[in-house]
């Protein structure tokens, strides 16, 4: 199953954070080593949702459309293979998974999350 989330960095993550609690009952947690503003949304197993994040905008942020994978780097060989590029290589989301960035052939920015509790 592939389960995407689209991430678009708010200037108000405390505001943001607020409003999709309380429209769509989500929860927001902190990570360790996360960065200054970080905060996941989950929706638990038996919701229907997203799982994602806010996090705090900077000037070059912008929307990442990131699917789950089940190994990052199985799906990079096949996205350099159909010439897309790396932007961001396989990084680690401490105690949640890898995260890597990519552009596809039309310079489209996306991203792969892999769920790794061990990841460090």
């Amino acid at each position: 199953m592939v389960q995407a989330l689209l991430v678009r960095a708010p200037h108000r993550v405390l505001r943001a954070e607020k409003f999709y609690a309380a429209v769509f009952d989500w929860n927001f947690q902190r990570y360790p080593g996360a960065p200054a503003y970080y905060g996941m949304a989950t929706t638990g197993e038996s919701n229907p949702g997203i799982n994602g994040a806010l996090f705090q905008r900077t000037p070059d942020s912008e929307t990442t459309l990131t699917m789950e994978t089940d190994s990052i780097e199985k799906s990079t060989a096949k996205i350099l293979a159909e010439g897309g590029t790396v932007v961001q290589d396989k990084t680690p989301i401490p105690s949640m998974g890898w995260f890597a960035t990519y552009k596809d052939t039309e310079g489209n920015k996306f991203g792969l999350f892999t769920n790794d509790p061990n990841a460090a």
